[in-house]
């Protein structure tokens, strides 16, 4: 990546601690550093991580770091005080790193790759490095029952750590605790990558003291001689409240400031990704004053980490989840680029080999599309038997494949044998999103019609002796989210974070029965 940046036109590399921001009439021009540099620009970025004032917990031992080896940043964390952002405090934590060549891999099952990884660009067609196998293995009661004894060296339950940490990413102190009647908590034993010997232990994050991390995972059958590469540690950071952002991840407080990832309350590596590219993008626009650019939360993941964000804030790390989405039917990872790339193409991110590109499969979808419906199966042909135990229905004298996809027992490569025996050939890959974009069709209708009911109803008051463990089908999660906000309105409640599409439907039946009994 170095090599890549430094060949990179146009574009100088300076390194340094930053402690300060220089501004001038509510407008970022630049930022100080520790070695006493200036340098002047017209839009920033900060883009901390765990490093804004981040403190490192390993047992009782508590030192001031980014993460192991590497400095907090105190001094910038202080300047943002100071300019007036409000700032809380989150933590987040890591499992140790352990030496495969020391782990006994027949003790635990194994987990291969997929025989056809999916990329994670379009400009990719196919995956041809090989690809390494991860493993599944499990903690058992002892490992259990030595965290319960040692809880005291644990800072999250010393009183020592008192931020609050990811909620879908908890600790094995956490999950020991708040999970009794688990006898084993599922571990995935993870190569770091093909140069390397060192392996990550997902599962197992942990702040415990370095030696009785060593203890615990020599109690798993499999890690009895397994070595600690580097200890796994809890660590405190703080963040800027996002509802200070504008949907551009610009702050009100200072123009020309943007803020991306753990700054804003987000955890995880893809929510961090997608915020520093529409960051990144609004601080060129900015600098050549041009209008900011945002995407809607119809449109993209991207926008509903960001409204989630501006609008609601945060009260612990937020995690981007699916079910978070009005349109998740719709924002699929197969027509990510049928989404998105106009935007690209008109803010110069996308060029003419990835633009001809996505041109192309356009044309191929709708040829897919248009083949769909004009295929015909009938009663006299040689599939029609077979196709019709298949679905266990009576096919009719003619249908269209369309027709057919949607039939019980009709999948992808049913479809696709169908016109592979025609001497019709067509990409797996575009038959899936064109089937997919047919067979979502209707629920994307019905989809957007409960989103629409929803908005309508955000005066419906929520009575004062309603209870939300009345309320079937909640999940514990959402319920502690409901009773924690105590919302006296159906819109406040559609507003608290983490409230899921189906969870407020399900609320909204029960509030209107609550409210307009049935007589």
């Amino acid at each position: 990546m170095r090599r890549t940046l430094e060949a990179t036109p146009n574009l100088s590399l300076r390194q340094g601690v930053v402690t300060n921001l220089i501004t001038e009439n509510k407008r970022a021009l630049g930022i100080e550093l520790q070695d006493t540099r200036r340098i002047g620009a017209k839009s920033i970025v900060i883009a901390t991580g765990t490093f804004l004032n981040g403190r490192i917990h390993t047992g009782r031992r508590t030192h001031s770091g980014g993460r192991t080896g590497e400095p907090a940043s105190i001094e910038f964390a202080q300047a943002l005080k100071q300019l007036g952002f409000r700032v809380g405090r989150l933590k987040t934590g890591t499992p140790p790193r352990l030496d495969g060549r020391t782990i006994d891999w027949n003790s635990f099952e194994r987990q291969p790759p997929d025989e056809q990884p999916v990329p994670f660009s379009f400009s990719t067609d196919e995956i041809t490095q090989e690809q390494l196998d991860c493993h599944i293995g499990f903690t058992n009661e002892r490992v259990h029952d030595a965290v319960r004894r040692n809880l005291h060296e644990s800072p999250l339950y010393s009183g020592q750590i008192t931020s609050i940490g990811p909620r879908y990413c908890p600790s094995i102190e956490d999950k020991v605790v708040k999970f009794p009647d688990k006898s084993r908590h599922q571990l995935f034993i993870e190569p770091e990558g093909y140069n390397t010997n060192e392996v990550y232990l997902n599962g197992f994050s942990t702040s415990l003291p370095a030696q009785l991390q060593q203890e615990l995972i020599g109690l798993i059958p499999g890690f009895e001689e397994a070595e600690i590469i580097r200890p796994g540690y809890a660590i405190e950071y703080d963040f800027v409240d996002p509802k200070e952002l504008t949907p551009f991840l610009e702050t009100a407080e200072i123009k020309g400031l943007f803020l991306a990832g753990q700054i804003n309350g987000t955890t995880g590596y893809e929510e961090a990704a997608c915020q520093g590219l529409i960051a990144g993008i609004n601080a060129g626009l900015s600098s050549m004053a041009r209008p900011l650019f945002r995407l809607d939360r119809s449109e993209a993941y991207i926008a509903v980490l960001i409204d989630d964000l501006i609008t609601n804030g945060v009260d612990e790390p937020y995690r981007m989840f699916t079910s978070r989405s009005e349109y998740r039917l719709l924002l699929r990872h197969d027509n990510a680029d049928d989404r998105l790339e106009p935007y690209g193409r008109s803010l110069g991110l996308v060029g003419d080999a990835e633009w001809d590109r996505l041109s192309r499969r356009r044309a191929r979808l709708a040829t897919v599309r248009q083949l769909l419906k004009e295929h015909k199966i009938r009663r006299r042909d040689e599939a029609y038997l077979h196709l019709s135990t298949l679905t266990g229905q009576d096919l009719g004298d003619s249908l269209s494949l369309a027709q057919l996809a949607l039939r019980p027992g009709v999948t992808t490569q049913t479809v696709s044998n169908i016109l592979s025996a025609a001497h019709t050939e067509v990409a797996f890959s575009d038959l899936e999103t064109a089937l997919a974009d047919h067979l979502y069709s209707g629920y994307l209708e019905t989809q957007t019609a409960t989103i629409r009911r929803l908005h309508q109803h955000d005066s419906l008051k929520v009575p004062a002796d309603f209870t939300f463990t009345q309320v079937g089908g909640l999940s514990h999660e959402i319920v502690e989210r409901l009773e924690r906000a105590q919302p006296q309105t159906f819109g406040q409640a559609r507003k608290i974070p983490g409230m899921t599409p189906a969870a407020l439907s399900n609320l909204l039946v029960h509030l209107t029965a609550a409210v307009q009994p049935i007589l």
